[in-house]
């Protein structure tokens, strides 16, 4: 049976489910760190196992993104992304100021899913940027 559930997770059930739901990794330290700076984090349990989240992140007043949306392959098709972007947009309605400003990247298809939660594309208006870091090497 499935429940919804608002908190954390732990930093290995957050870097398991990043790997298993086919996002990249992130350190155990980068993890600690992200998730202690949440403004707002969902679960999907299975069986009390957790199977999916998503969080939002940002300054808390002005701009807020939507991170961290996953869903372990074998859950899929079962409505647990619609149901954490039901959890997050529920908290985007009552804790976002209507000055606001709620961005997401949308990797492949997921657009359809958030579209269905008012989210549009900001082209050609305004374009998604990313910066990576590059690892240094020792030499």
């Amino acid at each position: 049976m499935y429940r919804i559930e608002i908190s954390l997770p732990s930093v290995e059930t957050y870097r398991h489910l990043r790997t298993r739901s086919g996002l990249s990794d992130k350190t155990a330290e980068a993890a600690e760190k992200g998730l202690a700076n949440s403004l707002f984090a969902v679960q999907v349990l299975f069986n009390d196992t957790p199977v999916g989240m998503g969080r939002v992140i940002g300054d808390g007043g002005c701009f807020f993104q939507v991170v961290d949306i996953a869903v372990l392959e074998e859950h899929r098709g079962q409505g647990l992304g619609k149901a954490i972007m039901s959890a997050i947009r529920a908290y985007i309605d009552e804790q976002v100021p209507e000055s606001g400003y709620v961005s997401l990247i949308a990797d492949g298809r997921a657009q359809d899913l958030y579209a269905q939660f008012g989210f549009t594309p900001t082209a050609p208006a305004s374009v998604g940027m990313a910066y990576r870091r590059t690892p240094t090497r020792n030499a």
